[in-house]
């Protein structure tokens, strides 16, 4: 059985990310086979937050060259999770900011 830190790997802290936390949405890396409801219920159980949604998005690999050495990045799965309006914010990424 899963648990809520095997389900989410790290969270994703880019520029266009921490954009997003203004409107309440949070990305992580998660399990390539983890569903919707498992994210959701992982990041409430972790955060102690009301999830409204959860969108995923699976990376693709691209190719990577370094001199004569050639090879791929590895594929992931990316998930945006938005709170409810009447939820209270993740503090991991306030303090970020």
């Amino acid at each position: 059985m899963k648990t809520v830190y095997d389900v989410l790997v790290r969270p994703i802290v880019t520029e266009a990310t921490m954009s997003e936390i203004a409107d309440k949405k949070y990305s992580f890396e998660v399990l390539p086979d983890a569903t919707k409801p498992e994210i959701a219920n992982a990041v409430e159980k972790a955060f102690k937050v009301q999830v409204a949604k959860v969108n995923v998005i699976n990376v693709k690999k691209k190719p990577k060259r370094l001199g004569v050495h050639s090879g791929y990045t590895r594929s992931w799965k990316k998930a945006i999770v938005t709170l409810k309006p009447d939820s209270k914010t993740i503090e991991f990424f306030d303090g970020i900011m």
